[in-house]
């Protein structure tokens, strides 16, 4: 019978139950892509991550329960996680290589893991009306970026309270949608739906903050801020712009760690 190591962990947080939690499957080597499908689907988690050592290196891809996608923060997070704390990885540095996003770089500062991401290059759109259809009221400015549309809005109480129509998101030709405002406490606040992708709301979204990053630097002046996602189970985030490239950091916690039997 086959078998793969499977971890749970609750990202970017730093108290289990809260986060965004994701699966991690360490694998010898890569399996078949429906295998992998199905074993996301299995999870029914946000995102779960593959991944292959790859020399000093690992590979990794990501697969909601319904779609695999270029790019997932929490489930990369959570990855670094179990390298550090779990398999006992040695080096200062993971990298991680991703057929559809390229080479990824992980550090741990104390318990804070970084994320080395690509910086997103956004583009001001004009669907404010479609965007109006899913939010419930007028957006006060609507970008696009490689994957997501963002919309920013005037408070952070509109976040909290934001009812969105997700038969309305799931029409939108991205991955999901980013609903932003200034915070305050934190300096930006956000929340993600993507039912196009299998997500109606994901907790906390790392990869939707390569396009936060951008925005929120040239909008508030900084370089390094704090935000918050305001989902159910919320999530804190460091962001740091780096020019093409964003550091996201966060903490994470071990929920479960087992093997899981495909065959």
């Amino acid at each position: 019978m086959n078998k793969i190591k499977f971890f749970r962990v609750d990202a970017f947080t730093d108290h289990l139950f809260s986060g965004n939690p994701a699966a991690v499957c360490m694998l010898e080597d890569w399996i078949g892509d429906e295998i992998m499908q199905s074993v996301a689907a299995e999870n029914n988690l946000a995102e779960t991550a593959f991944i292959v050592p790859e020399g000093k290196n690992f590979g990794i891809r990501w697969f909601t329960p319904s779609v695999e996608v270029d790019l997932c923060g929490h489930a990369t997070l959570a990855t670094a996680y179990v390298l550090f704390n779990c398999l006992g990885f040695k080096e200062s540095e993971i990298i991680l290589n991703s057929p559809k996003s390229g080479q990824l770089k992980i550090s741990m500062q104390n318990d804070t893991l970084f994320l080395d991401f690509p910086t997103d290059t956004l583009k001001k759109c004009n669907e404010y009306e479609q965007i109006s259809n899913c939010i419930g009221y007028m957006p006060d400015e609507v970008y696009k970026g490689r994957t997501d549309y963002i919309a920013v809005v005037d408070s952070e109480d509109k976040i909290l309270n934001l009812l969105p129509d997700l038969i309305e998101i799931s029409k939108l030709n991205a991955r999901g949608l980013i609903v932003t405002a200034k915070g305050y406490d934190v300096d930006f606040v956000s929340r993600f739906f993507a039912p196009q992708s299998g997500i109606d709301e994901d907790p906390v979204t790392g990869s939707a903050h390569t396009s936060l990053i951008p925005l929120w630097s040239e909008k508030l002046g900084k370089t390094t801020m704090n935000a918050t996602q305001l989902s159910k189970r919320r999530g804190k985030l460091i962001c740091i712009n780096k020019g093409n490239r964003s550091l996201i950091g966060g903490k994470a916690r071990l929920y479960m760690e087992g093997e899981i039997s495909i065959g």
